[in-house]
C-alpha cells in the first residue's frame, strides 16, 4: 500500500486556496464510510481503511497530461522564446463526487482535515450534477 501521511497546518483561514494540485492528480475529500453492515453490524474503523474502493468529493485538480511542445531544439541557442507547456485537461471537475482506489492513493492533513491525493487512473467514476456541457445525448436518457 503506498499511502503517506503528511501533517500541514498552515495559518490562513482557506488552506486549499494555497495548494495547486500538479499534473493528472487530483485532491479529493473522503467522505465518511457507514460504521454499519447492511446486517446491523457495527465496524471498527480499521476496518472501513481496508476497504479497496472509498468515495470522496473532488477539491482541487491538476492541470493534466503535459503535451511535448512542438519547438525546434536551437531555438534556445537563438534567443527564441520557448513555447508554453500545453496540458491534455482531466475528466474530473471539482465538485464532482468520486470513487476511488484508496490503496493508491496518499493521505495528507491540511488544518485538521483529511485529504487523498490520487491520480486520474485510481478514479473509477465521478457523479456528476451538471451534464448540460456532454455531448452525449442527454434528452434521450
Amino acid at each position: 500500500m503506498t499511502r503517506k501521511k503528511i501533517s500541514y497546518i498552515g495559518g490562513m483561514i482557506d488552506a486549499l486556496k494555497n495548494i495547486v494540485v500538479i499534473g493528472d492528480r487530483v485532491l479529493i475529500k473522503p467522505l465518511e464510510a457507514s460504521n454499519r453492515t447492511g446486517g446491523g453490524l457495527y465496524l471498527p474503523p480499521s476496518v472501513k481503511e481496508r476497504d479497496a474502493v472509498h468515495t470522496g468529493v473532488v477539491m482541487r485538480v491538476g492541470p493534466g497530461f503535459p503535451i511535448p511542445a512542438n519547438q525546434d531544439p536551437d531555438s534556445v541557442f537563438r534567443g527564441e522564446p520557448a513555447e508554453k507547456v500545453n496540458y491534455v485537461p482531466l475528466q474530473v471537475r471539482e465538485g464532482d463526487e468520486a470513487l476511488y482506489l484508496h490503496q493508491n492513493g496518499y493521505e495528507i492533513e491540511v488544518n485538521g482535515e483529511r485529504y487523498v491525493i490520487v491520480s486520474q487512473n485510481a478514479i473509477l467514476l465521478v457523479v456528476r450534477n451538471d451534464l448540460t456541457d456532454l455531448d452525449i445525448g442527454i434528452d434521450t436518457i
